[in-house]
């Protein structure tokens, strides 16, 4: 995928839709660029967020993995037994 685009005086640049689709970027959003020797990366300036981020801790009764797992299991069959 060969894509160009201009500098202009300011030193700014278009980042053709393809390629800002391609990283789910869009408008206000950042992007980084890393060097390696003559060649320059872009990316993604941080990670979108996790949309499950929002509900880390909510089930802050469970001590381990190993307890939370158990609940899981119970809820789905608390007939079976599991090793």
């Amino acid at each position: 995928m060969g894509r160009t685009s201009t500098i202009s005086r300011k030193g700014q640049i278009t980042i053709p839709l393809e390629v800002r689709q391609r990283l789910g970027v869009t408008y206000g959003d950042q992007v980084k660029f890393d060097l390696d020797k003559d060649v320059a990366i872009l990316r993604p300036a941080a990670p979108k967020e996790n949309p499950f981020a929002k509900y880390a801790g909510c089930l802050d009764a469970f001590n381990s993995i190993e307890e939370s797992t158990a609940w899981v299991r119970e809820m789905r069959d608390p007939d079976k037994e599991y090793p």
